[in-house]
């Protein structure tokens, strides 16, 4: 079945099996980072964004994706949104483990997307689904709100987004 899609920016047509799973297709794209992890949506490791939402590709079938928009981490570390989260993170020490970083990644760019100036317990609500693998829950925290911050200072004012 052809499945058209928007990959990474670029209109696409991939001829694939239905009630493959999302994170397969893309893996034969040759985009290593979507990694095949737990294969149940748990560890974040095969994390793409589908329609600008963070997702878990192992447990989408691609036939779901059909005119959508999805990217991987390929192409965000290519983004000013990127360049905030990486330098968030930085300043707070966190260094990613390689396995889970999609899911950490993706996860920061959504609540940064949501939130302008998120509480503590907004974010502890927003990251309780994730794996603490590589970094604990509290330094996370403060990694996305310096990331907040350099995406405000590069934007030039904190803008209140939908929370």
């Amino acid at each position: 079945m052809i499945i058209p899609l928007t990959l990474n920016g670029k209109k696409v047509m991939l001829d694939t099996n239905p009630g493959e799973k999302l994170v397969d297709t893309l893996r034969r794209q040759k985009l290593v980072s979507v990694k095949k992890g737990c294969e149940q949506g748990c560890c974040g490791s095969c994390t793409v964004l589908l329609n600008g939402a963070p997702v878990p590709s192992c447990i989408i079938p691609v036939v779901l994706v059909k005119d959508c928009a999805v990217v991987t981490l390929e192409y965000f570390m290519h983004t000013d949104g990127y360049n905030d989260i990486q330098n968030g993170f930085a300043k707070a020490g966190i260094q990613l483990c390689g396995f889970c970083d999609a899911g950490k990644i993706f996860t920061a760019w959504d609540i940064m997307q949501n939130y302008s100036r998120p509480s503590h317990n907004d974010l502890k609500e927003a990251v309780s689904h994730l794996p603490w693998c590589c970094t604990d829950q509290d330094t996370y925290i403060n990694g996305i709100l310096y990331a907040i911050m350099y995406r405000n200072k590069r934007m030039g004012a904190a803008q209140n987004v939908r929370k």
